[in-house]
């Protein structure tokens, strides 16, 4: 069985539970107008794409792991403006393009060339849209940053890299985009729950317990940031 399907139910639960707090930051931070055709790259379980349903007039739903397209469809009927397409993020299919919003939630810190991802987002989004990106954050520290990686990769070896903010900011300015707004938030974690949500058992969980920040509970930050692409000029 693969981690996702093991883990998959864990996430589509906690999914579910952070809806409605997901969907409140989506409105009050991208501010849709509810016409708006938006992609949701790296869905994974539709987090994103079934808060967002509500707010615009059709999602997008990208991801390359079949098993977390599969329970997100099988949990979409109640968005019927809500698609799936499977595809990688870093190429996506053709076809998916023309967005008013692309959104990317959680997802660089599992991609090897994040700037591959940024570069497709920017490039199916139409002149004038707006773009959407959270992760969370690698500590400015680099040494800090260094043991933070090091207890991701233990609990999930599909993680790559937290990027800093000064990182993103830098993928950000490379395809010319105008950050429209920007904040970071301290979000809670609580260890064993967040090794579950990994399938992280045996040996592997033992070794990210012991490169874990201090304590069974502690905090991250979370940046999200909101973009624009630059209109085509007359």
């Amino acid at each position: 069985m693969s981690r996702f399907a093991a883990t998959a139910p864990l996430m589509a639960e906690l999914e579910e539970s952070r809806r409605d707090d997901l969907r409140a930051r989506l409105r009050r931070f991208a501010t849709p107008r509810g016409d708006e055709r938006a992609l949701d790259a790296g869905t994974g379980v539709g987090a994103v794409a079934f808060a967002l349903a509500p707010l615009v007039e059709e999602v997008v739903a990208v991801d390359a792991e079949p098993v977390l397209l599969e329970l997100a469809r099988q949990r979409s009927e109640e968005f019927p403006n809500v698609s799936f397409v499977e595809g990688d993020v870093t190429a996506l299919p053709v076809g998916v393009s023309g967005f008013d919003l692309t959104c990317c939630v959680r997802v660089l810190h599992h991609i090897a060339r994040p700037e591959l991802v940024v570069a497709e987002l920017v490039r199916v989004t139409r002149p004038g849209g707006l773009l959407l990106v959270g992760d969370q954050l690698a500590p400015v520290d680099p040494l800090r940053a260094v043991e933070l990686n090091r207890f991701e990769e233990a609990r999930d070896p599909t993680h790559t890299r937290t990027l800093a903010d000064v990182d993103l900011r830098s993928l950000f300015d490379a395809n010319n985009l105008v950050l429209r707004r920007a904040e970071i938030e301290r979000e809670r974690r609580e260890l064993e729950p967040y090794l579950d949500l990994a399938g992280c058992e045996g040996e592997a969980r033992e070794r990210a317990r012991g490169l874990a920040p201090a304590g069974p509970v502690y905090t991250v930050e979370v940046g999200w940031y909101l973009l624009e692409k630059a209109s085509i000029s007359a």
